[in-house]
């Protein structure tokens, strides 16, 4: 277990301790916080986001990138930011039906790539971390305006801004995924007529080797037959 991993976990753990900052209403008394939860919410979401960035580039630098956090790190961004969405929607801070778009395009998203892994085919997001810091961005914002209502304008533009990105990558992660797998069923029907054509040749050469030797038999005994007769 390396630093960069630890650092995946730990953003995964602290996903409880944001939603009951951010759900409950007494939460700042229960752990004699000297801040109020929105704030403490805001804190635990901006080291969880910054924990995404500094893993990444630990594991990079360090080259220390296993197979675990490849793993780890898109579930632990995905619980980050739904938890935080979900958490935001029950407290009437962010509409429901943007929520649902943006959550809905993360697990849509995560299907098409786990079909095209399952079938041997590797597609990348054009997105990237964009998308993530937009997010958190948005989010932090939202977070923000529970404290000070002056930014509620701010956080709506952000979250919007939020969801129709997530659409427009989606949409594009889309045509790549029907692309590849279009190329992919082609390259294979293509294949299977090589194959087809190669089996069919075979097949002929075989008959006309066969052909051959038994007009070849039929060439020696021809003599004998008419040697034969008075």
């Amino acid at each position: 277990m390396n630093i960069p991993n630890v650092l995946t976990l730990l953003r995964i753990f602290f996903v409880p301790l944001l939603v009951a900052a951010l759900l409950a209403e007494d939460f700042s008394r229960w752990v004699q916080l000297p801040v109020s939860n929105e704030i403490f919410a805001l804190a635990i979401f901006l080291i969880c986001a910054s924990t995404d960035l500094l893993d990444g580039y630990l594991a990079r630098r360090w080259k220390q990138v296993t197979t675990v956090g490849t793993l780890l790190d898109p579930i632990a961004d995905k619980l980050l930011i739904s938890s935080a969405l979900i958490s935001l929607v029950a407290k009437q801070h962010v509409p429901a039906w943007m929520v649902i778009l943006i959550v809905g395009r993360e697990f849509a998203v995560s299907g098409l790539r786990s079909i095209a892994a399952a079938s041997g085919l590797t597609i990348k997001a054009s997105d990237g971390k964009s998308k993530m810091v937009a997010q958190v961005i948005a989010i932090a914002l939202v977070i923000a305006s529970i404290r000070w209502t002056g930014l509620k304008d701010l956080a709506l533009i952000g979250m919007w801004a939020v969801m129709l990105f997530g659409i427009g990558s989606a949409a594009d992660y889309f045509l790549k995924f029907w692309r590849k797998v279009d190329d992919e069923i082609k390259l294979r029907g293509r294949r299977e007529l090589l194959i087809l054509e190669r089996q069919q040749q075979r097949a002929a050469r075989a008959a006309a080797r066969a052909a051959a030797r038994a007009a070849a038999r039929e060439s020696v005994h021809t003599p004998a037959t008419r040697r034969s007769l008075p």
